[in-house]
């Protein structure tokens, strides 16, 4: 029974599983129900499972059946009204055709309209891109075409510019085209072209300043001249010690436009027109008559292209070339002034460009290239002065020569060049001044005695006694109180000759001018200068009257009284000299004028001036000697001994006729160096030096520094040697920084004396 239950209760189970699987593969997907098939295949009631399906299938083709006899009615009517359908659709597409064959027809000449629209639209876009192309294009054609227009005039460094900004701004927009690849290839070729005719301007530029180099000098002298005139006038005294023209003054400021627009001309090769001036009319600048945008425009473009070195270089070499050439003298330069007046000018015209090239640019030159080639140029142009200068024979050239030095001098030192050799040098063309000088007086004497009566002067009116006595210093009371006609006791040629000396001593003084000297230096000239003329010239012309075999006694006797005369009027001539020099005849070193003196004793008091001379300067060179390079004290002791020998041996009138202490003037150098070493004065002699009381006013301190070196060194090497017992020798210690102090303090007075 139990078991009946439990098979009923498995039969239920099973069927309700198999409604379950039959649900399921009704409402599962087909591609899914695999797994549902083999729960069936797996259970035990597979026949069971399959009648039910069996059944199912039935049941539903019932239905399916009933579905179908319902809507079959419905589904013919569906076709009817499809058949009724079809024909309507073959009118609507008869109709359709029609339309669209008419459609077509009427379209194709729109059809053909629009393709030419297309068309036109396709070369408006093209002629758009054409046209903003050609834009982009443009500025680089204009700027091509302006850099050649610009070679073309020769406007270089503004065409660099160009070259630049077409390199750099325009062709990279446009660089895929081939014309811009033809372009950049070109450039470099440009470069080149602007480089290379840059530098034939510049070629053109020194070769015309090379041959205009005497304009230009002789412009800037023309100015230094009359500046000077100008400072002389406004200042009312002499030149020495005026101000000179500042050389901020001596400057013309260039307004040069570099970037100019007119072709090669006069002016780009340097030189400018300028027509010659009056002499009342203001001279240009010197710095007018150079354009020197040249040299500014290819030092513009060698910077651009960075070859400023090369440039310089060349620039300097090329100025040493021309220097050199401008420092060689013609060989027939001393015949006349003018042949020195080119050279001189030629010389500033040189250096007048290459200060206004260091002043306005930035190391094309610099100082030292300058101070180099002045150098140079001092030592050629010294020399050459040394050399010319001593082939002149004529006072009045040497004196238009020395003057033409002077302004040549001062032309330099306005533009800054040290010039204190070619004052130097001066002073020993002076000393040949005054052997011309004594020349054309020896001429002149002996014109005078030569035409001379020896006969005293007769005057037969006081205006005729006033005139000689205007001519001669000649005092005579008892002559004064004869009546007229009288006569003076010497015959005409004392007037003459005491008017020529006269004349002489200014001859003198005219050198002396502008020369910087002191009022000391120039009075010590001229008496020593006037005292040749008195004891060597005049006395030679006197001898030489006097050796004539015609001479007779009258005459000598003549001769004679003519002479006295002519020495009592030599106090008059240092007074004469007094007033123009301002030096008064008490000064310790002023010289004294010997006189003619007789002529007996002519000989014998010139032998014994020159003995004396000549013993003096050996004496003075051997102290001087650069072979003795060391001197004890001892030793100047020893020495100045000798020396008062000397001035003992002058003191005791070997030959009559000198005055007083004129023969110990031979000494006076020497002496008073010796005073100053034996009294160790250092102190009055730096504390007075320069002044006219100075007592040791002959002592030149180049002289002293060189003499107290000798025995500085003698003192190192003596304290060397007994450096042992140093601490015991404080007194040489003491002196040697005296000597050490001394030393420095007179090469400061050297120093400030050269500058």
């Amino acid at each position: 029974m139990e078991r009946g239950k439990m098979a009923e209760a498995e039969s239920l189970e099973t069927a309700a599983e198999h409604e379950r699987i039959l649900r399921e593969i009704e409402s599962t997907d087909t591609a899914c129900i695999g797994p549902t098939l083999r729960s069936v295949y797996d259970g035990e009631e597979h026949g069971r499972f399959m009648e039910k399906l069996e059944t199912r299938i039935r049941n539903h083709d019932r239905e399916i059946e009933k579905m179908c006899n319902f809507h079959y009615q419905g589904f013919v009517d569906s076709i009817t009204e499809l058949l009724k359908v079809r024909g309507e659709a073959q009118k609507l597409k008869n109709q359709v055709t029609d339309t669209n064959r008419k459609l077509q027809h009427e379209g194709k000449e729109l059809v053909i309209a629009m393709e030419e629209l297309k068309q036109c639209r396709l070369q408006q876009r093209n002629i758009s891109a054409t046209v903003d192309k050609l834009m982009l294009c443009l500025p680089v054609l204009e700027m091509y075409s302006k850099l050649r227009d610009q070679m073309k005039t020769k406007r270089h460094y503004p065409a660099l510019k160009t070259l630049e900004h077409l390199e750099h701004t325009y062709l990279p927009q446009v660089s895929h085209y081939r014309f811009c690849k033809v372009m950049v290839d070109n450039i470099p070729k440009l470069r080149e072209e602007i480089k290379d005719v840059s530098m034939s301007d510049l070629k053109d530029f020194l070769e015309s300043i090379r041959k205009h180099s005497d304009k230009i000098g002789e412009t800037a002298m023309k100015q230094a001249q009359q500046q000077r005139n100008l400072d002389n006038i406004v200042l009312q005294q002499p030149r020495i010690g005026s101000k000179r023209k500042s050389k901020k003054d001596a400057y013309t400021i260039f307004d040069t436009e570099i970037e100019s627009t007119s072709p090669k001309s006069e002016q780009d090769s340097g030189i400018l027109d300028v027509e010659d001036e009056e002499d009342d009319e203001e001279v240009p600048g010197a710095q007018d008559l150079v354009d020197f945008s040249p040299v500014y425009r290819c030092l513009h473009i060698y910077s651009v292209l960075g070859a400023r070195e090369t440039f310089e270089n060349y620039y300097r070499k090329q100025r040493r070339k021309q220097a050199r050439l401008v420092l060689q003298p013609p060989s027939n330069m001393h015949e006349t002034l003018d042949g020195y007046r080119k050279y001189f000018n030629q010389i500033v015209g040189f250096f007048v460009v290459e200060d206004h090239i260091l002043h306005t640019t930035q190391g094309l030159v610099n100082r030292a290239y300058i101070d180099e080639l002045w150098e140079m140029a001092l030592s050629k142009t010294i020399a050459a002065l040394r050399t010319h200068s001593s082939y002149c024979s004529d006072p009045n050239l040497v004196l238009d020569l020395k003057n033409l030095i002077v302004l040549f001098a001062d032309t330099l030192q306005v533009y800054g060049f040290p010039v204190n050799q070619l004052f130097d040098m001066l002073l020993e063309i002076r000393d040949q001044y005054s052997e011309t000088l004594l020349k054309k007086w020896a001429g002149i004497f002996r014109n005078i005695l030569d035409s001379d009566n020896y006969s005293p002067i007769p005057v037969t009116s006081e205006e005729v006694y006033k005139k000689v006595v205007g001519q001669f210093p000649f005092q005579d009371t008892e002559l004064e109180k004869q009546p007229f006609p009288k006569k003076f006791p010497f015959s005409e040629f004392v007037p003459k000759v005491y008017n020529q000396i006269k004349e002489f001593i200014y001859a003198c003084l005219k050198f002396s001018e502008d020369l910087h000297l002191s009022s000391t230096e120039v009075d010590d000239m001229i008496r020593k200068s006037t005292n040749l003329l008195l004891t060597r010239t005049l006395s030679n012309s006197l001898q030489n009257v006097i050796k004539r075999k015609n001479i007779g006694l009258t005459e000598l006797v003549q001769i004679i009284i003519n002479t006295t005369h002519l020495e009592k009027s030599c106090k008059y001539l240092e007074e004469f000299i007094t007033n123009i020099t301002n030096v008064l005849p008490e000064t310790v070193h002023t010289t004294k004028l010997y006189g003619t003196t007789t002529f007996k004793g002519k000989v014998a008091q010139t032998a014994c001036m020159s003995a004396c001379k000549h013993l003096a300067t050996s004496l003075m060179q051997l102290l001087l000697e650069a072979e003795v390079r060391q001197l004890t004290l001892g030793a100047l002791q020893q020495f100045n001994l000798d020396v008062r020998e000397c001035e003992q041996f002058a003191r005791s009138g070997p030959v009559p006729g000198f005055q007083e202490d004129t023969l110990q003037l031979a000494f006076i150098d020497l002496r008073q160096l010796l005073d100053l070493f034996i009294q160790w004065d250092w102190s009055t002699y730096l504390a007075d030096y320069g002044q006219p009381s100075c007592k040791y006013l002959r002592v030149n301190p180049v002289t002293a520094l060189t003499l107290l070196e000798k025995i500085s060194r003698e003192m190192k090497d003596t304290s060397r040697k007994n450096n042992m017992f140093a601490q015991f020798r404080k007194n040489e210690r003491d002196k040697q920084k005296l000597i050490d102090t001394v030393a420095k303090q007179l090469r400061g007075l050297i120093s400030s004396h050269h500058s």
